[in-house]
This record gives C-alpha cells, sequence and structure tokens, in this order.
C-alpha cells in the first residue's frame, strides 16, 4: 500500500489521535520506550487502514486497542527476555562454579591479546568458540585460503610470545598441538 493507497480516514486518524495516543503510551512505558512503541502502533494501523472506521471516536478507540495490544506485546517480550537473562545467569554461576580458576590461562590471553586485532579473533574464534579456521574465515569476512595464513601466523608469534614468557615462569605452552 502506497501514501497515496490510504484512506484519508486513517491520515486524519494518525494526525488527531498520534499525541494523545503517546502519552496513553508514555504514562504506560516511560518516555524512552513510548516513541518506539507508536511506531508500532502506525505500523500495524497501517496494515490494516482499509479497516479504520470512519466516524472519528470510533477511529480513536481502534487506534487505542491496537496500541493497548502493542502494550502487551511489549510487556510479553520483556517478561521473556527477563527469565532468559534469568536463565543465562544461573548458566553461567554454574558454569563458573565448576570451572577452572580465574587466573588459569591468563598467560594465553594476555599473549592473543598483544596480537594484531584481526589474528587475535581468529585464534578466539577458532580456540575458544570452537570453530573451524575456514569457518572462522567466513565469520571474519576472509578467505578460507587467508585465514589459515593468518592463524600459522598468529600461532608462531603466540608461541614465540609464551616461549618467551613459560621460560620466565617455566610454564609449558598448549599451542604445540
Amino acid at each position: 500500500m502506497t501514501r497515496d493507497d490510504v484512506p484519508a480516514d486513517f491520515t486524519r486518524a494518525l494526525d488527531r489521535d498520534a499525541a494523545d495516543i503517546l502519552r496513553y503510551l508514555e504514562r504506560r512505558l516511560g518516555a524512552e520506550d513510548a516513541a518506539d512503541a507508536l511506531a508500532e502502533v502506525m505500523v500495524a494501523a497501517w496494515r490494516r487502514a482499509d479497516a479504520i472506521p470512519a466516524d472519528p471516536e470510533q477511529s480513536r478507540m481502534w487506534l487505542f486497542g491496537i496500541a493497548r495490544n502493542v502494550l502487551a506485546n511489549t510487556r510479553r517480550s520483556e517478561q521473556r527476555r527477563g527469565k532468559l537473562a534469568d536463565r543465562l545467569r544461573a548458566t553461567l554461576t554454574a558454569a563458573r562454579a565448576g570451572g577452572a580458576p580465574a587466573d588459569e590461562g591468563l598467560e594465553v590471553r594476555d599473549a592473543i591479546g598483544r596480537l594484531a586485532p584481526d589474528q587475535a579473533e581468529l585464534v578466539r574464534l577458532i580456540h575458544w568458540e570452537g570453530f573451524a579456521v575456514a569457518a572462522a574465515g567466513e565469520i571474519l569476512g576472509i578467505s578460507a585460503s587467508t585465514a589459515r595464513t593468518r592463524y600459522q601466523r598468529a600461532r608462531a608469534d603466540l608461541k614465540q610470545a609464551l616461549s618467551v614468557s613459560s621460560a620466565a615462569t617455566g610454564v609449558s605452552n598448549s599451542m604445540d598441538r
């Protein structure tokens, strides 16, 4: 539907009632989220513009009904996000409780952090996230051969950095796999 296809009743209703709907949403969501919710109301109303009542009071009620539905959807989404955040917190807490000490692997993380940013991210994707070299390259937007070359260079740089570090502390490195 183009602007020319939108019924005049719809345009008039939005012009007339948008400020009231915004205030309605602000009172329920706060000023920060109300504008986004109003945009959702307008999109939902625009999709059904051919169903808007011709009577001004009825069209106002119709728009407020849509706003009420947008509020309900927003609240459900917030509840789902909250529950997901709670589950993630519980999972992370459980993982930390059974995990390695916080300083384990600190030398390796520091050495990775000293690599060039593109090499460091490649190493992290491969070793921490479990991606194959070609897949990590795809994520980074580089060819598989470029990823292999960068990875080999990163391994050599890390091996050098860790051998210097381990010589000082007497620790063997884990990059010799």
